[in-house]
């Protein structure tokens, strides 16, 4: 594939994990892309995971033909990306690595060497000139890994950002960008919210015109779209208005209360209510969820004097991710002592910015006519918010 009339794509599709980083569930694969600038002098743009490498080693062949590239350039050190980087500086023996200084010590963790005797080390400003296609490097501390670094080419305007602008899914696949890069963003980047924003600001300088990240598709169109919807998922803004509800329930007694908020919302007009079973569904479907909209309503039952084990893995995969800026409601369910809300409050105390409802809801067992009335007001609550 020609991403410009120099810049080629080199990367693989990955359709044999089920599982991207031993969690995340990848019913459409996973795309682990590498590019080619073929100028005066060559530079590789990263390597593919492990699997993939005589693939890879193939696709830069076939681009290369004759020619040996002059640079690896290394912008993530990842084993999803740089799992490579051996078997190409064995095959390229004269080929300099490019990469920032953290990178080389972990390449010595990994390969037993920080190819010190065929290195550059680049920071924030340094150049690598090509000919026509000059490469400016920019550090990317924490977006998500503390040695990564991404690249500028000035000459086709084209931002090569890293794990940042990236999603599951390979690009074999057709599928809605947004729900896909934003369940990688939140799962996989989300924590640094605050050091992808200080990378976007070093973008907003930029001209650019095309988006090579290390997953997911180039992209070349509509650019407002992705860095707007960046700039919310790293600032933790809801993206929309709408109700998140994330349930656990041991009898169905609490799935009944939960689906029957639902069902209220609905009623009152409320366009976007996404429902999740915690026990059941892909929790990193049900996290995307809770930072895409405005309100989210945790309901469990009690459980040993906690709560249920899926909410409490829930709600710490939303602190540990810094969730932030929402509206929150409890229900929650105790034959003869109910903890739920209590606990639950404890677990989100150190967010920021969060409002909790008034009206919230004690399930004792099974709904009772009194239960139904309280979701109802609660349902009225969260559409005034």
């Amino acid at each position: 594939m020609n991403v410009t009339s120099d810049i080629f794509y080199v990367g693989v599709n990955d359709h044999k994990s089920d599982l991207f980083e031993g969690q995340y569930v990848i019913p459409n694969g996973m795309a682990y892309n590498s590019y080619v600038i073929a100028d005066d002098k060559i530079a590789v743009m990263d390597t593919v995971d492990k699997n993939f490498g005589e693939e890879w080693l193939a696709n830069l062949k076939t681009v290369l033909g004759e020619r040996k590239p002059d640079y690896l350039v290394v912008h993530h050190m990842e084993p999803d990306h740089s799992a490579n980087i051996a078997a190409f500086t064995a095959l390229y023996p004269d080929a300099v690595v490019v990469a920032s200084a953290k990178a080389f010590v972990m390449m010595k963790n990994f390969f037993g060497t920080d190819y010190s005797d065929r290195r550059i080390v680049v920071g924030e400003g340094d150049k690598l000139e090509l000919g026509k296609h000059t490469l400016t490097f920019m550090t990317a501390p924490m977006v998500h890994w503390p040695e990564v670094i991404v690249s500028y080419d000035s000459a086709d305007k084209i931002l090569f950002s890293a794990d940042a602008f990236g999603k599951f899914g390979a690009l074999d696949e057709e599928e809605d960008w947004a729900c896909e890069a934003r369940r990688y963003y939140f799962g996989i980047v989300g924590k640094y919210g605050v050091q992808a924003q200080m990378l976007l600001k070093k973008a907003a300088t930029l001209d650019i015109n095309i988006i090579c990240p290390l997953h997911g598709p180039v992209l070349s169109e509509n650019l407002e779209y992705y860095l707007d919807l960046y700039n919310k998922w790293t600032s933790y803004v809801p993206e929309s208005s709408g109700v998140t509800i994330a349930y656990a329930s041991v009898y169905g007694n609490t799935k009944e209360a939960a689906e029957l908020l639902a069902e209220k919302l609905t009623e009152k007009g409320c366009l976007k209510v996404a429902v999740s079973d915690l026990a059941r569904c892909d929790m990193a479907e049900a996290v995307e969820d809770a930072f895409r909209y405005d309100k989210l309503v945790l309901a469990t039952p009690t459980y040993n004097g906690d709560v249920f084990p899926f909410m409490k893995e829930f709600i710490n995969h939303l602190t540990e991710h810094n969730f932030q800026n929402r509206t929150v409601a409890f229900i929650e369910n105790g034959s003869w002592a109910p903890m739920a809300a209590k606990v639950m409050a404890k677990m989100l105390e150190n967010s920021k910015n969060l409002t909790f409802t008034e009206n919230n809801v004690k399930i004792m067992s099974a709904l009772s006519d009194e239960n139904r009335a309280q979701i109802d007001n609660l349902a009225e609550e969260l559409m005034k918010n």
